[in-house]
């Protein structure tokens, strides 16, 4: 999935930089009795698991090495450093912190890592409270707690407060990159693209080869219309590849400007299924322009680009191996920059571009209710282990009960679109019948499939929304308040997706957006029945 602008300073690592030591049985280096591994190899040893997906392993090593060396500090906090950037585990990265804290009282950051353990848990009185505390015994660093206070702010969707920290430590003279960052982030997210801007570039300034500050910067000029100025800096941003990808980066990268004609191009899948579907539109100008496209996604959606996409050859991640003779590689993130699109005004009106199988369609329209209207439901995002995607997650995400209280009872039918764990929402609903079809969809293609036989999608920002945007089919997207990048500022419409509404939270609460969404959807089912 795409990331957010802005993300906490743990002291990352690339995983181009990851070191080729996912460890074979025999390698015993970081586990020697008496003879502590170097913290820098140690966190890069462990980082390759988690960049290649292996978390319990990662898990693994950094707890086995811990255990052995527990009198070492700066292992203990490089490894609760690495947990709480890939996974959920707090409970793990609390213990070790505990550790750093046993041999070091006034270890500030492992202090403050716990403050911000506080917050993303839920407890923001007590992880604030700590913080307060951090600043009065510690003012000589008050510059390195504030980048702290204010990226916990961030992650737990208070934007605004986020901003008072950072600009009071700014406008009082402590200066540093990852605080203009910060400031920059709460911006954009409080919808004031244009005044984060300038926030991006002084970062920048003092730290031009940050990438998170490169990744925010590029998504806030998008953010602000900013097309030709912005796509540029997020070419430059760094891929999210796996190792076992690793192949692709030794390829020509696509650029803007270079001929194609005969050439063989690679479009890869990179960031989640929405930017996919988002950008996917503009391949087919690679094979006007005489490229031969291949294009490996996940299985989820293959069938779907093939149905759509005649001119491309769509194939599993498995089918190409570094062997193949490719002349160039893309991701397709890429491709709105590669294409030209450098203004609003350029962005492709082709939509629908992705379509449907009629028998696929005939099958689904067949299970469903044949009262109309029907109207899908999405009410939650993938979950990930990420802890800064499992925290946007959280933000995107409603409750079931929350949106069915605003939304119903409604005089449609009602068909949950709903994948994954959130699916268990529907358990125990005794309110208005949902229609639940998901146990009979295999990938994206039977999703659309159902789409095409609804008169409205109600979706939050996640995968689907953009599926129906791409498929034509009228679709309202309810937005978090710290709305993503692709949506704009302000208004009602998207210049991506022509036949979405788009319902802004104004506020860290779902609830008066989703009051809106339900007068609203009243009024469109007593508009359709009049028709």
């Amino acid at each position: 999935m795409s990331q957010d602008a802005g993300s906490l300073n743990q002291g990352e690592y690339e995983p181009s930089q990851a070191e080729d030591i996912l460890a074979s049985g025999e390698e015993t280096w970081w586990k020697i009795p008496g003879s502590p591994p170097d913290p820098k190899r140690f966190s890069r040893s462990c980082e390759a698991f988690f960049i290649e997906e292996k978390g319990i392993a990662g898990l693994q090593r950094v707890l086995e090495t811990v255990s052995l060396h527990q009198d070492e500090w700066a292992l203990s906090m490089a490894g609760a450093s690495l947990i709480l950037r890939y996974t959920t585990r707090y409970d793990i990265v609390e213990v070790l912190l505990r550790n750093v804290l046993r041999m070091q009282p006034d270890n500030v950051a492992a202090h403050s890592f716990l403050a911000h353990l506080l917050v993303i848990k839920g407890d923001l009185a007590g992880g604030c409270a700590k913080f307060a505390e951090l600043m009065a015994r510690h003012a000589e660093q008050r510059t390195e707690i504030g980048e702290f206070v204010s990226m916990s702010l961030l992650e737990v969707g208070y934007p605004a407060e986020a901003l008072n920290v950072a600009m009071s430590l700014l406008n009082g003279g402590d200066v540093s990159a990852s605080l203009l960052n910060n400031a920059g982030c709460a911006l954009e997210r409080l919808n004031r693209s244009r005044e984060a801007l300038g926030c991006y570039e002084k970062a920048l300034q003092i730290s031009p080869d940050r990438q998170e500050i490169v990744f925010g910067y590029a998504c806030t000029l998008i953010k602000a219309g900013e097309f030709e100025r912005g796509w540029p800096v997020y070419f430059e941003r760094a891929l999210q590849i796996s190792q076992q990808q690793g192949w692709l980066r030794e390829l020509p990268r696509l650029r803007p400007g270079v001929s194609l004609a005969g050439k063989r191009v690679l479009l890869f899948q990179e960031q989640g299924l929405g930017d996919t579907l988002q950008f996917i539109r503009h391949a087919p100008s690679l094979v006007e322009r005489g490229a031969h496209v291949t294009v490996h996604v996940p299985k989820s959606l293959v069938r779907l680009l093939r149905a759509s996409f005649s001119t491309l050859t769509v194939v599993e991640p498995d089918a190409i191996s570094p062997t193949d003779d490719f002349d160039y590689v893309a991701p397709i993130p890429d491709l709105p920059y590669i294409t030209g699109v450098d203004s609003v005004q350029k962005i492709p009106v082709n939509v629908p571009y992705l379509h449907t199988d009629a028998a696929d369609v005939e099958k689904m329209s067949e299970s469903l209710p044949h009262r109309r209207p029907r109207i899908g439901l999405v009410w939650a995002g993938e979950r990930r282990s990420r802890s800064e995607f499992a925290l946007a997650d959280m933000r995107r995400s409603i409750d079931f009960k929350e949106l069915a209280a605003a939304l119903l009872p409604v005089e449609a039918s009602l068909i949950s679109l709903q994948f994954g764990p959130s699916r268990d929402g529907l358990r125990g609903w005794n309110g208005q019948e949902i229609c639940d079809p998901m146990d009979e969809v295999t990938d994206l293609a039977d999703t659309a499939a159902i789409m095409h036989t609804l008169d409205l999608v109600i979706s939050v920002d996640t995968s689907p929304a953009h599926l129906a945007g791409a498929l034509g089919r009228p679709v309202w997207l309810i937005s978090r308040w710290d709305a993503c990048w692709r949506w704009g500022d302000s208004g009602q419409r998207s210049p991506w997706y022509p036949t979405m509404r788009l319902f802004r939270s104004q506020e860290r609460s779902f609830g008066p957006v989703l009051k809106e969404v339900g007068k609203a959807l009243n009024l469109w089912v007593d508009t359709w029945q009049a028709r």
